[in-house]
């Protein structure tokens, strides 16, 4: 062999050897969605729900106190798996809620668009099993469906809600709850079904199945996507029983408590001001006594759900340690919006209302399969204390949610207040699993540009904060907008009207600096509006939903 045959064939072979090592240590990653959970719901973050597992992983990891998402829930999925803005991805609004002008509209389809690479394309085609069990809602059909959008294995609730029971399944979207197994509709479910529960199973088979042979040399990406505490109330009755009298003082004093408990962990300023309840209909005194016992009974419930979802999150965490994956696992929790403060007795939303009117809401029965209730605004903004409003707005309340990420990789532990998107999970996980971004193409096709920034240098602590204080990120849902500057925030309820708000110093949004500084509001204003013809944003031209 000559001597630059030799010389070329020793560089081909240490060529391969940063490879091969970044191959053996590339992370799992594990991503928990929990619908519609208050930020103060589980004990990490002040709440006095039972919730050991989560609390566990949060108190050991990153709480991220500054995380936020889509104003619902399918917008935050989309752009979750994408990395990009809603708009850009399909979910311009829900697919159920388009307004009569967004319907046909680019960036408006109600689906994950084919412009997009989801983040399981991405990890799959290079090297990565991917998982998925739960709720998906990110597309009805045979394209649409996860198998057909990188998970290699997957069991899915395509809608957005269903019976936590799992009645009414149908093998057709347009009458019933479809749920698939790897791309194809299941016609039953099995006896005992409750949907943490199985949802929990059915990624830990996915996990064992996946685990075998050559495939279970690669690393894993799984979503596990609950449905609790989404409306209809619905949990075992063991697990109501726990809660009995715990909630008879109301709502106003649960709100109370979980702002002191916030004050004593260090993720709230006590001196902060909180954004007072919005509460249309009076506060707890105003409600008879009657009306009391039933509000109490209904966070009983919401409640036990959290709880049943902690323990459900505590049986995968057992199976990932048993496997010896934890410790090579970064773990992401989020929940996918601000709390639901809907009254489902009273929404015009198509459906809903119907629904709780043919269920038996009788009291011993709420909870159950055949019940069918949700727990409004005023348990709600106890669930999003110290912000401002619910779920469906783009102020604090419906956007900043409870998240926090744990692995032993990373070098900034407790409590990180710097602003983060849900958008940054791609970037983040493409670069934690060295995978190239894509650049605009994937797989012979043009994808939208990922828009997230990644956290990995904030993480490794080579930098203080993700998102420089010039930069402009919108969001746009219902007609309800907002945008971020650094500390500064513009926010329209729905309404019309900008307020300006500095977050540093008011993270409740209580004091519209509007008058006081008439040119950072004109700068963020321009702001949005390029934001918004930069993506795509169809204002709705009638409001669809009324929380």
């Amino acid at each position: 062999m000559s001597v630059r045959l030799l010389l070329a064939a020793l560089a081909a072979i240490v060529a391969t050897q940063p490879a091969a090592a970044e191959n053996s240590s590339r992370p799992n990653f594990l991503v928990i969605v929990a619908d519609d959970l208050g930020y103060s719901d589980i004990g990490a973050f002040g709440g006095e729900i039972a919730t050991p597992n989560l609390d566990a992983i949060a108190t050991s990891g990153l709480r991220l106190t500054g995380f936020h998402t889509a104003p619902t829930c399918s917008p935050t999925r989309s752009m979750l798996l994408s990395g990009t803005d809603n708009h850009r991805a399909g979910l311009g609004s829900m697919a159920e809620l388009l307004a009569p002008n967004q319907k046909g509209q680019p960036g408006h389809e109600g689906y994950l668009r084919p412009q997009v690479a989801s983040l399981a394309e991405l990890l799959s085609a290079n090297g990565y099993r991917t998982l998925l069990s739960g709720k998906w809602h990110l597309g009805v059909t045979p394209g649409q469906d996860p198998h057909a959008r990188g998970f290699q294995h997957s069991f899915a609730l395509l809608q957005g809600g269903h019976n936590h029971f799992g009645r009414g399944i149908s093998t057709d979207p347009a009458k019933g709850y479809t749920y698939t197994q790897d791309g194809k509709v299941l016609s039953a479910l099995p006896d005992g079904f409750y949907s943490s529960d199985y949802f929990a199973t059915k990624l830990i088979e996915e996990l064992k199945t996946s685990g075998k042979g050559t495939e279970g040399k690669k690393p894993f990406f799984a979503y596990l996507a609950f449905t609790a505490p989404h409306w209809p109330l619905q949990a075992p009755k063991e697990d109501i029983a726990k809660y009995r009298g715990r909630y008879d003082a109301g709502f106003e004093v649960l709100r109370a408590q979980r702002l002191k408990r916030q004050a004593e962990l260090g993720l709230l300023d006590p001196a902060v001001a909180a954004h007072e309840p919005v509460l249309r209909k009076g506060g707890w005194d105003s409600l008879t006594a009657e009306q009391k016992r039933v509000a109490s009974r209904d966070m009983e419930i919401y409640a036990a759900m959290v709880d049943r979802l902690d323990q459900n999150v505590g049986r995968v965490i057992a199976e990932l340690k048993r496997t010896g994956q934890y410790d090579n696992t970064v773990i992401l929790f989020l929940a996918d919006n601000g709390a639901e403060g809907m009254d489902l007795t009273a929404t015009e939303m198509a459906g809903i209302g119907k629904l709780a009117a043919g269920a038996d809401n009788s009291f011993d029965n709420r909870g159950a399969a055949t019940s069918y209730v949700g727990y409004g605004p005023g348990w709600a903004q106890a669930g999003t204390a110290p912000s401002w409003l619910v779920k469906a707005y783009a102020a604090e309340g419906g956007t900043r949610t409870v998240s926090f990420i744990n692995y032993k990789g990373f070098k900034r532990q407790g409590i990180a207040n710097a602003f983060l998107s849900v958008a940054d999970v791609v970037p983040t996980f493409l670069n934690l699993a060295h995978v190239p971004d894509p650049q605009g193409s994937f797989a012979g096709r043009q994808v939208e540009p990922i828009r997230g920034k990644s956290w990995v240098p904030y993480l490794s602590e080579t930098a203080d904060r993700v998102y420089a204080p010039g930069d402009s990120i919108g969001t746009e849902l219902f007609g309800s907008r907002a945008l971020r500057q650094g500390d500064w925030k513009i926010t329209d309820i729905g309404d019309g009207e900008w307020r300006l708000f500095n977050l540093a110093e008011d993270p409740g949004e209580t004091h519209d600096l509007s008058l006081e500084h008439p040119d950072r509001k004109r700068q963020l204003i321009a702001a949005w509006d390029a934001y918004a013809k930069d993506v795509g944003v169809i204002l709705p031209d009638q409001r669809i939903y009324q929380p």
